[in-house]
């Protein structure tokens, strides 16, 4: 940095104002990730939160105190070691001790501390009361043993830990997440029974795997008993990288009827996903649910009731759309960013995060044990001059009468330390009698096993690493509890798609000779008696549902598409189709055909050709349609022929020359488009000048009948009555009775 710094002929310091403002941006960025967002691998605390901790420590708000104004707390913190917002600080305050929040609360909070539905409703500081709970001896218990180091407060009257001496790995337990300069971490909480398990593991098997380490640590566990539902694969992917996506999902039960929600994801407010609900029943979207309820209370922390409209309606399709479409299934992402022992922020997998804190815990324990080891050593040494003093109580107690500076004496003449004639000098009468002699020589004995323990378990990795193993089994057995979140394999999740959204409602699709299109309600629609604007008819109509697909075929082949609840009501005129779809110029609508994609119809030209085909392929997206049937030269189309029976079906064929043959359905192939097979032989230069043509093909299954009409005759022709005009497909067909050489149209009737 001094080499950037130059000197000014005036003799003043200059640094050019580039590199002033990337030094000045470089040291807050530091400044941010060091000691603001990110957590520190040892005790998983940021900043703010070892500050509000270590403040409450030295207030003694342990979990055996009396509670005490969270003000005060908050008062000593940004008095003594954080000199930031008080609001900031309380919040993060309030954040440590709400169990929605915290996997493992460190406060225990009295009064309003926020609730799940609105975490920061909190009462301000001055009204609520605080102490810790008995979690924060985890993080405490240690501290005056030479744990950890110190360093001086903001102004330098003060000391404060660098690092609590976390006896487990609160950063995995309680997660954390904030956001630095460059970076950000997301580390979602974990049960603190399975991370025990995992590092006794890793303490036995130091050349353990990520996917060892899952045996025990099955995912993230959430302060809410909603599902995880992320496949295990991922998770072990996550905790080899330190970076994915967990996603969790609420609960729900059927009751007498009923959905009942009884957990909700990890931060989700039940009353917005109230509101989500809610929004989409009033746009009706949620057809099938009549009611929502909110019914939590004390005894029931989330309990949403939702009434669907009959018994009939499937609960898990209505909740797998629910969990598509709001928050009731939530993702989180997952960033194990944090500062590691070197005091760098750096993302890590499961097994160098745990192998990590173990090295922390290993020296953090061995500071411990140096500290008493070095507290009996200097005690032993203390007892061994007043065991002097004892046994010589006559000759010291002439040497201090006697003497002007009796210190000096006593060393040369017992061979004393400085200390240790200091601890003499400062003997009291009253600890002078013979029983002070039996209690020393029983504190020697008990300090210098005490001492032998010590020396080995620092002197053996294996004793250390033991004792290590024992007090984590420990802590997991005071503090520990069972999973909440349960890890389970589900579907994703699928919204409805809009036509089944829609209601299920009988309409009839009427077309006019000029081309305008409306959908009546109902089947029992005579659409020849509707009106019709002047010098306009009825052309075509077709019976289906309001949640299908209304397809119309125009005159040169092409297939156009329209939800069926989309077209104008009956109740008027209807409106011109060609303002919905974009036909070639010149062409007219023939054909009209409505059903479900899966359903099977009859394209035919009055050529004499045709093809079995599904809806489906008539169904097109764009305005301009699709090519479905190819015409041949001088042919039209004829409007398709819906199929209920693929296998019991006959094709009934008709020229205008009154000429009719019958075949079996299943003789026509099944194509997505093109020309079709041949059904009756129409020669093509009959059909070029409109002299010979098809007038119907159609399709009939047992117990229709066939009404052939010709100018004001007709003729009722039941299937039994049709074995004359029986025939290979393809051929001619025989000539129907006098009075029916020239056939107008032709009707399917049930009997």
């Amino acid at each position: 940095m001094t080499d950037l710094i130059t000197l000014n002929e005036d003799g003043k310091e200059q640094m050019a104002l580039r590199t002033f403002v990337e030094q000045s941006y470089l040291n807050y960025s530091m400044y941010v990730i060091n000691d603001r967002a990110l957590p520190h691998i040892g005790d998983g605390l940021k900043p703010v939160q070892r500050r509000i901790i270590y403040a409450m420590s030295e207030l003694g708000l342990k979990s055996s105190a009396k509670y005490k104004k969270s003000a005060r707390t908050i008062g000593d913190v940004i008095g003594k070691y954080h000199p930031h917002g008080d609001s900031a600080c309380y919040e993060a305050m309030v954040l440590m001790a709400q169990p929605f929040s915290y996997r493992y609360p460190i406060i225990d909070g009295q009064g309003n501390w926020g609730s799940p539905d609105d975490p920061k409703s909190f009462a301000a500081m001055r009204y609520t009361e605080s102490k810790m709970q008995a979690y924060a001896d985890v993080l405490l218990s240690e501290l005056g043993q030479d744990t950890v180091d110190w360093k001086l407060n903001f102004d330098g009257e003060l000391e404060e830990p660098i690092i609590l001496p976390a006896r487990l790995p609160n950063v995995l337990l309680n997660g954390g997440s904030g956001i630095a300069v460059g970076m950000a971490t997301d580390i979602p909480p974990h049960n603190l029974r399975e991370v025990a398990q995992a590092c006794i593991h890793l303490l036995d098997n130091p050349k353990s795997t990520v996917a060892d380490l899952c045996q025990f640590v099955q995912g993230p566990d959430f302060p809410t008993s909603a599902e995880i539902i992320t496949p295990k694969e991922e998770i072990h992917q996550l905790y080899e990288s330190g970076r994915g996506m967990i996603k969790g999902r609420a609960v729900y039960m059927k009751e007498q009827g009923d959905i009942v929600i009884t957990a909700l994801p990890y931060q989700v407010s039940g009353t917005k996903i109230l509101e989500q609900i809610a929004a989409q029943m009033q746009k009706k979207k949620l057809p099938m649910i009549v009611d929502l309820r909110d019914e939590s209370d004390h005894e029931n922390p989330t309990r949403i009731v939702i009434v669907p409209r009959s018994n009939r309606i499937d609960v898990d399709a209505v909740m797998a759309h629910l969990f598509s479409t709001t928050d009731l299934e939530k993702g989180y992402r997952v960033n194990f960013n944090m500062i590691g022992i070197n005091g760098k922020p750096q993302v890590k997998g499961l097994l160098g995060l745990l192998k990590e804190w173990l090295e922390f815990r290993t020296a953090t324990v061995t500071r411990r044990l140096q500290y008493r080891l070095d507290k009996i050593n200097a005690r032993l040494h203390i007892l061994d001059a007043l065991l002097i003093a004892f046994l010589n109580i006559d000759e010291v107690i002439e040497i201090i009468r006697t003497e002007d500076k009796p210190k000096p004496v006593l060393m040369k003449r017992f061979s004393l330390s400085d200390i240790q004639a200091e601890a003499i000098l400062d003997l009291r009468l009253r600890n002078l009698a013979k029983l002070e002699e039996m209690k020393i020589k029983g504190e020697q004995k008990e300090l210098a096993d005490e001492r032998k323990t010590l020396e080995s378990l620092l002197g053996s990795k294996a004793r250390l690493k033991t004792l290590i193993k024992k007090e984590i089994m420990e802590d997991a057995e005071t503090y520990g509890d069972d999973r909440r979140s349960e890890l389970v394999v589900r579907e994703e999740a699928q919204a409805f798609k809009e036509e089944e959204l829609i209601s299920t409602e009988p309409v009839t699709v009427i077309l006019s000779e000029g081309g305008w299109v409306r959908a009546a309600k109902g089947h029992d629609v005579d659409a020849s008696t509707m009106a019709y604007k002047s010098g306009d008819k009825l052309k075509l109509s077709a019976r289906g549902k309001s949640n299908q697909n209304a397809m119309f075929l125009d005159s040169t082949g092409r297939a156009y598409t329209l939800a069926a609840h989309t077209l104008p009501s009956a109740r008027g005129m209807g409106e011109p189709l060609s303002g919905r779809v974009k036909p070639p110029s010149g062409a007219s609508f023939e054909g009209l055909v409505i059903g479900d994609p899966t359903e099977v119809c009859l394209v035919a030209s009055d050529a004499g050709y045709g093809f079995i085909t599904k809806l489906e392929n008539l169904v097109s997206k764009n305005k301009a349609g699709k090519q479905l049937l190819s015409l041949p030269k001088g042919a039209r189309v004829l409007s398709p022929a819906p199929v209920d029976d693929l296998e019991n079906c006959e094709v009934v064929s008709i020229t205008n020359e009154g000429r009719m043959l019958m075949f079996k359905l299943s003789q026509l192939p099944e194509l997505a488009k093109g020309k079709g097979n041949k059904i009756i032989n129409v020669p093509s230069a009959r059909v070029a000048e409109r002299v010979e043509f098809v007038v119907a093909v159609t399709v009939l299954k047992p117990g229709q009948i066939l009404t052939v009409h010709s100018g004001k005759r007709y003729i009722n022709l039941p299937l039994t009555d049709l074995e004359h005009y029986r025939g290979e497909r393809g051929r001619r067909g025989n000539k129907l009775p006098r009075g029916f050489q020239k056939v107008d149209k032709v009707e399917v009737q049930d009997k």
